[in-house]
């Protein structure tokens, strides 16, 4: 018997019990199902974790200042000036792995307006590498350079939305727009990015689209703030390699504290710690996940073998008439693996599409991205075939040692 005869012989079966073999497949499906819907959905996870710790720079070590009360803020300056130029300069000194900087100082907004129309966006000061570190495109225009940080140039790079908010169709370029008393050029515009999310794992993640970008020095020079105020909020620093962030930021840490004088006043984020920790939590995810899906299967496999013993007991005549017509034992039991096999992978396709069409629902409903790869389906397949053969083995050697003259006396 070929390959062939025995899955069409394997098919005839089956269509002959319809709701028994419908009822042994649900396990298959099910569990198949759970591991597609699983892995398509820490695919999603893992890419979207990718594009948010992008914003922050894989490479990058953190520096923030901890907003203070103000009772507690004159109490914290006797100590500590706060997080300041000067600590980022002794940072630059002490770590030549550092290869780019970048220091942020939020302006306290009261209106922002323009011929056009007004905004509610978030103004920061940074250093001109901040585009590059954060990987922010252009959509149009140009970004702010170090000669225009040197002469405090009243530039801005704004935010797509801030664009439309305060210009509307016409073109923003060389526009002029005012951000309390200071009037600034727009000189250029970012590429819309959607992070899909404010935070990651706890941090907050900017929004580049509602966003009005300023030469630093411009902002500390031109615009006023409250004597106690940290001189900048954070500092960025972009690591020559990868191994080398945990021992920056440790040095960091310790830099910090000293001349900080042990006040908890900054706080330090490693994205790519963070990432890590991301990881570790979907890894205690899939393997849940993975655990429901190996039980679903378990009992499919078991379903396999009560169906594929229940047939040979129906069917022993018939093993006993193809025993006496010269049929061999391994081929009485290549038919019935091939049975389990067959049962197995129809279980296992009609698992995946559903597997798919769940992730695929998730996706939607929880705005998790949806990926999907051939490696999920080819692992479900493979999962099939072990468990349909496996538990279908018993049965098949079971039905090959019946006796050819003992099966034809029974019925």
């Amino acid at each position: 018997m070929d390959w062939k005869t025995g899955i069409q012989q394997a098919l005839d079966e089956f269509l002959h019990h319809k709701l028994r073999t419908a009822l042994t497949l649900l396990g298959m499906i099910f569990g198949v199902g759970a591991v597609i819907s699983m892995l398509s959905i820490g695919a999603g996870a893992e890419r979207e974790a990718l594009r948010m710790i992008d914003s922050l720079g894989l490479r990058n070590v953190i520096v923030e200042a901890i907003p203070q009360p103000e009772e507690r803020l004159r109490e914290l300056r006797e100590d500590s000036l706060g997080l300041s130029v000067r600590d980022l300069e002794i940072a630059l000194e002490t770590l030549p792995q550092v290869v780019r900087h970048t220091a942020i100082k939020e302006i306290n907004v009261h209106s922002i307006f323009s011929d056009g129309g007004r905004s509610d966006a978030q103004v920061l000061g940074v250093n001109p590498n901040h585009f590059e570190m954060s990987h922010l495109n252009l959509e149009r225009g140009s970004f702010f350079d170090e000669a225009d940080q040197a002469r405090y140039a009243q530039y801005c790079v704004i935010g797509s939305q801030v664009a439309r908010d305060l210009f509307g169709s016409a073109d923003s370029l060389g526009s002029r727009l005012k951000v309390n008393h200071v009037w600034l050029t727009v000189i250029g515009v970012l590429a819309v990015r959607d992070l899909g999310d404010d935070k990651f794992q706890g941090v907050e993640l900017s929004r580049p689209e509602n966003m009005i970008y300023i030469p630093l020095q411009t902002a500390l020079k031109r615009f006023r703030f409250k004597d106690m105020d940290d001189e900048i909020d954070a500092f960025h620093l972009e690591v020559e390699q990868q191994s080398s962030i945990a021992s920056v930021a440790a040095t960091l840490d310790r830099l910090l504290g000293t001349r900080h004088q042990g006040v908890n006043d900054y706080r330090l984020v490693v994205p790519d710690a963070l990432l890590r920790q991301h990881r570790k939590t979907q890894a205690i995810f899939d393997i849940v996940m993975a655990s429901i899906a190996g039980i679903s299967l378990l009992v499919g496999g078991i379903g396999i073998m009560n169906i594929m013993l229940a047939t040979v007991l129906e069917r022993t005549r018939e093993i006993g008439i193809r025993r006496a017509i010269g049929a061999k034992r391994e081929d009485i039991r290549r038919q019935f693996l091939i049975e389990a096999l067959t049962v197995s992978l129809i279980g296992g396709l009609a698992g995946v599409v559903l597997g798919f069409a769940l992730a695929w629902m998730i996706s939607i409903f929880s705005g998790w991205p949806f990926a999907w790869s051939l490696t999920a389906p080819l692992i479900a397949f493979i999962v099939c075939a072990v468990t349909g053969l496996g538990f279908g083995l018993y049965p098949a050697i079971k039905a090959a040692r019946l006796d050819p003259i003992e099966a034809l006396s029974r019925l």
